[in-house]
């Protein structure tokens, strides 16, 4: 079975076991007041400086409160931490104020020295943090980061008082309150980070026996490959607001498992439903099922530093050999939209407009072009996805596509969730399955990725020529300019087929009608704060 299937396996027997049956599970958590949440993969960690995926993100937007926090239906920053801030007429400089009745779980209170200490370690380059191109906007954080200045005092951010924390920028950015909803962002424990290594990555206060945080609420339980558990923190300065008594986040990355234990009544919500039973839901009329908007999109990520994948003939052929709405419309059927970009085409005000290819003939033409006449003589190459049915769909449909427009022999290689982003992030790969979700509502969180010194950053490409695209539209405080310069950028990126997108995503998945503050939105963000059962 390997794995991940015994952990599947695992995860499910043990909430059929629970003691009572999945009906009386379900009403007997909701009378307790606890949230019972679908939440894809196991969690990596739960630090805001090592993780990137949304399965740890859901769970640290429970646990850490950042200067502002995002508004349950428009995310709009509102304050968190801070009560109130002011503007330099330039957009350069702000200045926060921070309640003074917000604490750690410890009973600490929360400190501007606890946001400098956290965006020190989040830019200081042992961490490594995967998210600290974010922090690039204040002043004097990439040098840093990069190792160009090794004097954090260079970084534009500065304590003047307990409750006092000055911020200076790069440059004007019209959406740095929204930055700052970002886990990325969130404090540290100051006096708890003073008493560790720098040797080690992952804070030591995320884990369950000696955790603290700031958020709604604390970690108490932690088992790996079932669940995580959080309850309502006490300390937390708005504890009167939280209705909920507390959230089990459970690890099942399999949609077909997900939706086996909702039915049973061993889930409030699951984190997605299997693409074969979408059609049912709909002819149903179920009120259960959830077809909403998403940030997201779906690719194929080449490895660009050698062999014929360092061809952009080749990764063009390759993305115009794939038929993108045979995927979106026969293989998953829940309003996917096929990708002929990168940024999602719902990114609010911008207008790329790059059209969806499928040539066979000119992916033919291409293929030969490059070397590789009717596929001869062209190299197997192994395409590297995470355990998923809907995954392995889209990937036999890849395989067999490859081979009849060009053909060409693919591997396909399955493995669970780990050891595939190891493979990623270390560039062990020659094709792989991808997904971003952005972070914020700017083209720029899914157009970074692709800049030379982005952690993430996994294909390996470098251009100067696309850097300087996105620098210049960077430096515009011109909504207008400022998409324009996106537009050429993504352009680009597309011409040179770095990535191949397949689809823009929407979130497809079950909800329990008492669950009730649980908004639609672009970023699939709900913050548990406000969730409440009917």
């Amino acid at each position: 079975m390997g794995f991940r299937g015994t952990a599947i396996l695992l995860t499910v027997l043990a909430l059929l076991l629970a003691g009572c049956t999945g009906e009386r599970q379900v009403a007997r958590a909701t009378r307790d007041g606890i949230l019972l949440l679908g939440n894809g993969p196991e969690p990596l960690a739960l630090d805001p400086h090592v993780t990137t995926g949304t399965a740890e993100l859901n769970i640290e937007m429970a646990l850490y409160e950042g200067l502002v926090a995002p508004h349950p239906e428009t995310l709009d920053p509102i304050p968190g931490v801070a009560t109130a801030w002011e503007v330099s007429e330039d957009g350069m400089e702000y200045t926060f104020t921070l309640r003074k009745d917000s604490l750690w779980t410890d009973g600490t209170p929360v400190t501007a020295r606890d946001f400098v200490a956290a965006w020190e370690r989040a830019l200081n380059p042992l961490q490594a943090a995967p998210y600290a191109s974010m922090l690039y906007v204040l002043a004097g954080a990439e040098a840093y980061n990069k190792g160009e200045a090794s004097d954090f005092s260079t970084v534009g951010v500065k304590v003047s008082a307990d409750d006092l924390l000055e911020v200076r920028l790069a440059r004007p950015i019209p959406f740095f309150l929204s930055l700052l909803t970002h886990p990325v962002w969130s404090p540290v424990p100051a006096h708890v980070l003073e008493q560790q290594s720098r040797a080690d990555r992952s804070g030591a206060w995320t884990l369950p026996e000696s955790f603290v945080g700031n958020g709604p609420f604390v970690l108490t339980k932690w088992l790996p490959n079932q669940y995580v558990e959080v309850a309502r923190n006490e300390n937390y300065w708005d504890a009167e607001s939280v209705f909920l008594e507390g959230v089990r986040f459970m690890a099942i990355d399999e949609p077909a498992a997900e939706e086996r234990a909702f039915l049973s009544g061993q889930l409030h919500v699951t984190d997605a439903l299997p693409p074969a039973r979408v059609a049912a839901y709909i002819s149903e009329n179920s009120q259960k099922l959830r077809i909403d908007p998403y940030l997201g999109t779906y690719y194929i990520l080449a490895n660009v530093r050698k062999g014929v994948l360092a061809d952009a003939k080749v990764r063009r052929a390759l993305a115009m050999a794939i038929d993108r709405k045979a995927i979106t419309e026969k293989l998953l059927g829940a309003g996917q939209r096929a990708a002929g970009g990168f940024v999602p085409d719902n990114m609010p005000g911008y207008e790329a407009h790059i059209p969806v290819e499928y040539d066979p003939l000119g992916a033919r033409n291409l293929l030969s072009d490059a070397g590789y006449p009717e596929g001869k003589g062209f190299p197997d190459l192994e395409y590297l996805f995470n355990s998923s049915e809907s995954h392995r769909l889209i990937a036999e449909a890849l395989q067999a596509m490859w081979k009849e427009n060009l053909g060409i022999e693919i591997t396909l290689t399955n493995q669970e969730m780990r050891t595939y982003l190891q493979r990623r992030s270390s560039g062990d790969f020659q094709l792989a399955r991808a997904v971003w979700i952005g972070d914020y509502l700017e083209p720029s969180t899914f157009l970074d990725l692709w800049t030379t010194d982005n952690t993430n950053n996994w294909a390996g490409w470098a251009s100067t020529g696309y850097d300087a695209l996105m620098e210049s539209a960077r430096e515009t405080m011109d909504p207008g300019q400022r998409m324009r310069r996106y537009t050429l950028a993504e352009r680009y990126l597309i011409a040179e087929q770095v990535v191949i997108p397949l689809y823009h995503y929407v979130t497809v998945y079950l909800k329990d009608p008492v669950v009730q503050g649980w908004y639609p939105n672009l970023l699939d963000w709900h913050p548990l704060k406000y969730v409440y059962f009917e």
